[in-house]
């Protein structure tokens, strides 16, 4: 339970119908099973005591009788058990039938929760034994006790803050107003689903679309456990068709026909955040809705679920593709739309051979393409000067040459000289000042071209830049346009390979193959022996860890302690403890500290859910101190040295 992940398992038993006593001990089971894997939310079919497909059995006081007193003895098995497990059965209430979903924990009953819709369609005939269950709470007599009856009641764990259950049975999903929908507006984090759904063709891609469909909606956890094998008979079968999600995320699926049990970790800290971000889910607190308390051992829950290494890339290769050529048709439409707004037909964007300027200028060319215009109006400027390397040289003119765009070479070495002569810098001090004086030239050039031929200046950029303010105030960091502001390093790699791949050209693919290869640079110091001196990632950190540092941040509003826990999960055997420490210590320093430059970034198109404009996503203070974030990774640091002097 810390950090707010929540081990869920949807639970599918291999029951016979009619058989509660039966169906009790494979029950107890895999309470035991799943409670012994760390799970603490335990999810069983509907009626799985006595079988759902029991029919006129349901009828029969001997079978009722033997659910209720199953009931009783799982409820005492969970006694002293670090978890709550929702069961289902058939019980009796002022000489009605009801189809009750049981909340159990720690050896007693907490609340039976009817099931609201009763299908008599298709092969469903459950009017024919139960009634539709009140919303209204009353109190019922359950082995010596008052025990909640009613669908409008929720479980909270009053020691673990935003975990609070819902519940709903089967056909409650299925309605277009759910019982579910109303628990998540009541502060229900979670939802499950006690269902016996049997297979027809095409049913299971339906169910899960429902399933992901209700977590998104309801910004919560989902928990389906369906009835497996054991139930199948006569003219049905039953697939055990379990699912976890998680705001529209499956977090664990289960195969078909195959009885068994899943996990998914829930991050309800993280609902909660989204519930919190997004002001339109407004909670309705009603008066009707009971709420039953329970209490949990606090511990740290064994991680199943994964995280993405860089969750602004699809690992799925189709999926990466279609991202990318929407991204690459995103950005390309907000630059379009500023030329067609200014009436400028021209362009100008610096090209240094590395990734962001090739991702600039690719987008460039395919807004022209759009506007009709022709690629020679776009004049690509490389700007040698004391850092550039023969090879991002002549891969920046290639490039140019390749796509039709004018190239322009402007040599800055003596105008930068010249400058340094006349504000006193040492030649050979290669400082901020020698770094900041060659990129800032740069951008004087670049705009004066612009109004040399009444164009704009195209921003090369990258939202990964941004985020760690790795940009010359006044130099790289200005533009007309910034076409890249909302791209991360990651995945300006993959749009770049993507063009690669499909812009059937032999040559163009070659050279973009070739800066692919080449060391993130900024090239602005000596090349050593002709070879790229100046490493990014040597001086700021590996992009591919910053960029799970922003996104988590960011998108999921994670706290460093969380940050490191899963980054260390996520990127075993590739970075040591101690290096993601250090790296996620630069992250928080740099983006608190840079957040001026963003305050006055010029406009740039949105792609994604993470984005760092200050007139959209990101409203930070300029002088936002980090000391709270700060502290917190210091004391990470302290427990990691502790823990190096323990072997040692």
């Amino acid at each position: 339970m810390k950090h707010g992940f929540i081990k869920a398992a949807a639970i599918t038993p291999d029951l016979k119908v009619a058989d509660p006593v039966y169906n009790s001990q494979v029950i107890c089971q895999k309470i035991e099973e799943a409670e012994k894997e760390g799970a603490v939310l335990l999810v069983f079919p509907e009626l799985c005591i006595s079988g759902y497909t029991c029919h006129d059995l349901f009828l029969q006081e001997t079978l009722l009788v033997a659910c209720k007193e199953q009931l009783q003895k799982i409820a005492g098995f969970t006694r002293g058990k670090n978890c709550i497990a929702f069961v289902g059965l058939p019980l009796e209430k002022d000489g009605k039938l009801y189809n009750v979903a049981a909340a159990l924990h720690d050896g007693e009953v907490l609340a039976l929760i009817p099931k609201t819709w009763i299908p008599s369609y298709g092969e469903f005939y459950e009017t024919r034994h139960f009634q539709r269950g009140n919303e209204t709470p009353v109190f019922v007599e359950l082995f010596e006790k008052q025990v909640p009856f009613g669908t409008h009641i929720l479980l909270t764990a009053e020691n673990i803050g935003g975990f609070t259950i819902g519940c709903e049975i089967c056909e409650d999903m299925w309605v277009p107003v759910s019982p579910g929908q109303s628990a998540a507006l009541a502060g229900a984090t979670v939802i499950v689903n006690l269902s016996a759904s049997n297979e027809t063709i095409g049913k299971e891609a339906y169910r899960r679309l429902l399933v992901r469909s209700e977590s998104a909606r309801f910004l919560a956890g989902y928990i389906y456990a369906s009835a497996g094998e054991g139930e199948s008979t006569q003219d049905l079968v039953f697939g055990g068709h379990d699912l976890i999600t998680e705001n529209g995320t499956v977090l664990a699926e289960s195969r078909r026909f195959q009885n068994e049990i899943i996990y998914g970790d829930i991050d309800i800290h993280r609902l909660s955040m989204e519930r919190r971000r997004m002001n339109t889910f407004a909670l309705e607190k009603s008066s009707d809705y009971l709420t039953v308390g329970f209490w949990l051992k606090i511990e740290e829950t064994r991680l199943t679920r994964s995280f993405a290494r860089q969750p602004f890339v699809p690992s799925d290769r189709k999926e990466r593709e279609e991202r990318c050529n929407e991204i690459l048709m995103i950005q390309s439409m907000g630059l379009k739309k500023r030329f067609a707004h200014t009436g400028c037909q021209k362009a100008v964007i610096g090209i240094s051979g590395g990734l962001d300027s090739t991702l600039a200028l690719l987008v460039t060319v395919r807004a022209f393409d759009m506007l009709g215009l022709p690629r020679g109006n776009i004049y690509a400027v490389t700007m040698p000067c004391f850092g550039t390397t023969d090879r991002t040289y002549d891969n920046a003119c290639k490039l140019t040459k390749t796509l039709g765009a004018t190239l322009e070479e402007i040599d800055i070495r003596e105008a930068v000289t010249i400058h340094f002569r006349d504000i006193r810098q040492d030649m050979e001090n290669h400082n901020v000042t020698y770094e900041n004086g060659q990129a800032r030239e740069r951008t004087q050039i670049l705009m004066d071209i612009a109004n040399r031929e009444n164009a704009l200046v195209i921003g090369t950029g990258d939202m990964s830049e941004l985020a760690l303010g790795w940009a010359t105030y006044n130099g790289d960091h200005m533009s007309m346009y910034g076409v890249n502001a909302g791209v991360p390093k990651t995945l300006v790699r993959h749009l770049v390979a993507y063009y690669a791949d499909t812009c059937e050209n032999e040559t163009l693919s070659a050279v973009l193959r070739d800066v692919l290869d080449t060391p993130v640079s900024p090239e602005l110091l000596p090349p050593v022996e002709g070879k790229i001196s100046q490493k990014t990632e040597d001086l700021v950190g590996p992009y591919e860890l910053h960029d799970f540092f922003l996104y988590y941040m960011l998108r999921c509003g994670f706290e460093p302690e969380k940050i490191y826990r899963i980054a260390r999960k996520t990127f075993t055997g590739v970075y040591e403890d101690e290096v993601i420490l250090k790296w996620l210590k630069t992250f928080y320093r740099r983006f608190f500290a840079q957040q001026f430059k963003r305050s006055c970034l010029p406009d740039g198109p949105k792609v994604g859910s993470v984005a760092l404009s200050p007139r959209g996503d990101l409203r930070m203070p300029s002088d936002a101190s980090a000391a709270c974030w700060l502290a917190e990774v210091e004391k990470l640091q302290q427990t990691c040295k502790i823990k190096e002097n323990d072997i040692l």
